[in-house]
């Protein structure tokens, strides 16, 4: 991977970038969100995103779609990057949910207009209908930045977590639940 520059704000030249990604852009703007945005080889994974944690300064946060056993309840988890996900940590933590899994790829497109690999928060402006609740990990909530895709794996983002909080999400009508996850597993009598 070449070396990996910041830039304030959105490209210059936004020729062969999709449609989402120019949207995410575009929202951020018409909502005066000052951001950092970087360009890579696509990373779809938490583990390939190692050159771009360290260009950024911290870890990108970890975005994963779940949805409970019927398939009628659909979440988007972000939670620090290097913690270890435990479905077991949420089911107390959301009374309505049962047990959690991956959602289906078709559900993430249809929500969140998303593929896998470039799970965002950002793709909550897609989600018209508010049918995916968001969910923070408390340590990731209290970060100075969060680093995301801009709905696509071949950029990311630096925005302060203050202004995902106070100015995104309720322009986008999502309350998030904040969430405690250690990463380990329950010993013994605990639930």
């Amino acid at each position: 991977m070449e070396k990996l520059v910041l830039y304030d704000g959105r490209p210059e030249d936004e020729s062969g970038r999709s449609e989402r990604e120019i949207r995410t852009y575009d929202f951020l703007d018409k909502l005066g969100i000052e951001y950092g945005r970087m360009d890579h080889d696509p990373v779809t994974t938490i583990e390939a995103c190692d050159a771009v944690d360290a260009a950024l300064g911290f870890h990108i946060c970890k975005n994963l779609f779940l949805c409970n056993r019927k398939k009628t309840e659909f979440f988007l988890l972000m939670m620090p990057g290097l913690k270890t996900f435990k479905a077991k940590e949420l089911k107390p933590q959301l009374e309505t949910a049962g047990r959690l899994s991956f959602a289906h790829e078709d559900k993430m497109l249809e929500y969140l207009d998303i593929r896998p690999g470039s799970v965002s928060v950002m793709g909550l402006m897609n989600d018209h209908e508010n049918r995916v609740q968001l969910l923070i990990d408390s340590e990731l909530a209290a970060d100075e930045y969060i680093g995301c895709h801009p709905c696509e794996c071949t950029s990311s983002l630096k925005i302060r977590t203050s202004d995902i909080l106070d100015r995104f999400l309720p322009a986008v009508h999502h309350e998030p639940i904040i969430v405690e996850l250690t990463g380990r597993d329950p010993v013994d009598g605990e639930t």
